[in-house]
């Protein structure tokens, strides 16, 4: 029989792994829910004791923390899951927002659930969501793509290889990079729209809009802005696409009259970053026409 954790004296939960998103900013965004079983955690499992300990102070909840990020996460596993095998309620939190979105625990989730133990995510806050719902770039079709790459060439590599996706993008990025990243953007996609949303849910939220260039230049002329950023870029129009895949087009065909269809496929995949595979398909066509 499962052991059950109290809420107070009266609400009472089973034993487990709960994933409980907590405020990206604003700290009136915790729900009710969340609340109630953080208060009923037998362990809080939280990138940072320093700031997961600064919410559960401003809602007088003590409870013991146990460090999990990507440095120790492979040591502090088993110790976590052997605590709910026995029957505890464990919590696990991110230092703001929604668990696992570019934050450790996927693997953490994984084994749990490998060992027959009991998993269950108490949505709340996140900032994806949050800056798709109010960048005012199309919403039915969308790809998170986490944090960008540090280095300028791992960047326009990493624009590069979703040149041609079909859905607005959305990527996390750090103040100091931000007008590097959006240059290496729009060289890679051109003068998409695109949207800078900062600080969401806190006192100073904005969002800048513009094309990729104006927004290059105007963060290169301000300097770093203070805070938490998400970038949201549109998705190609259909003009683009068919220029991107003519451009390929005829890169392969120039390929091909010096190479085999391996090698020009890798050759062009490397100069457009477009993935291989695609690539590789396209130009075994252009060989057998």
């Amino acid at each position: 029989m499962k052991k059950m954790a109290e809420i107070g004296s009266q609400k009472k939960i089973p034993s487990g792994l709960y994933v409980v998103a907590t405020p990206i900013g604003n700290l009136g965004d915790i729900s009710r829910r969340a609340k109630e079983t953080l208060m009923a955690a037998d362990l809080i499992a939280c990138e940072d004791t320093r700031v997961t300990g600064k919410l559960l102070n401003a809602y007088l909840i003590k409870k013991p923390m146990l460090p999990y990020h990507e440095h120790n996460a492979a040591a502090q596993r088993p110790k976590i899951l052997s605590k709910i095998a026995e029957g505890a309620v464990v919590v696990l939190v991110s230092d703001a927002g929604t668990p696992l979105i570019s934050d450790p625990g996927y693997k953490l989730v994984n084994d749990a659930h490998e060992m027959g133990l009991m998993v269950t995510s108490l949505p709340g806050p996140c900032a994806v969501p949050a800056a798709l719902s109010i960048a005012g770039l199309p919403t039915n079709r969308f790809l998170f793509m986490g944090f960008s790459p540090n280095k300028s060439k791992a960047r326009q590599d990493w624009f590069a290889a979703e040149k041609t996706t079909e859905a607005t993008l959305l990527y996390y990025e750090s103040a100091q990079r931000l007008a590097a990243s959006l240059r290496d953007a729009a060289e890679m996609l051109g003068a998409r729209s695109a949207a800078v949303c900062r600080e969401l849910t806190k006192k100073f939220e904005e969002v800048v809009r513009g094309d990729l260039y104006s927004l290059a230049e105007k963060y290169e002329l301000s300097g770093p802005p203070k805070g938490e950023i998400v970038v949201v870029i549109s998705a190609p129009t259909k003009s683009e696409k068919a220029n991107t895949e003519h451009a390929i087009e005829d890169m392969l065909k120039l390929a091909l009259k010096h190479m085999s269809v391996k090698s020009a496929a890798a050759f062009v995949s490397e100069l457009t970053g477009e993935k291989r595979k695609g690539v590789y398909k396209r130009a075994l066509d252009l060989s057998n026409e």
